[in-house]
């Protein structure tokens, strides 16, 4: 009797970024200023997101976690690797950032 695989999903804390407003030099004092927002175009770094780009160097499909950024140039993080600069318009939100990341993998069965 043939035993199926089972797959189990594995959840890895991410965190939900910080609320500190400037970054700090070696001694401590403020460095510069750091965006008021954690959203830009209703999109937080951390989201599920797939971009459906239709041309250029781009194009293609590509599903992962978001980096956002307020020119509205994300960056991509898919499983082939980091796709840089997908232009918001092409962004379609598919699971909100909630500090965790989910991903499924086989059961490893020992004997």
């Amino acid at each position: 009797m043939a035993r199926h695989p089972k797959a189990i999903q594995v959840v890895t804390a991410t965190g939900r970024g910080t609320y500190r407003r400037t970054a700090p030099d070696r001694y401590g004092f403020p460095r510069l200023a750091l965006p008021r927002t954690k959203q830009y175009f209703g999109y937080a770094t951390g989201d599920l997101v797939r971009a459906n780009v239709p041309n250029g160097k781009r194009q293609g499909n590509h599903t992962g976690r978001v980096a956002v950024r307020a020119t509205g140039n994300f960056n991509i993080k898919t499983r082939r690797g980091l796709v840089q600069g997908i232009s918001q318009r092409h962004v379609r939100l598919l699971q909100r950032a909630d500090g965790y990341a989910y991903t499924t993998r086989a059961e490893v069965a020992h004997a």
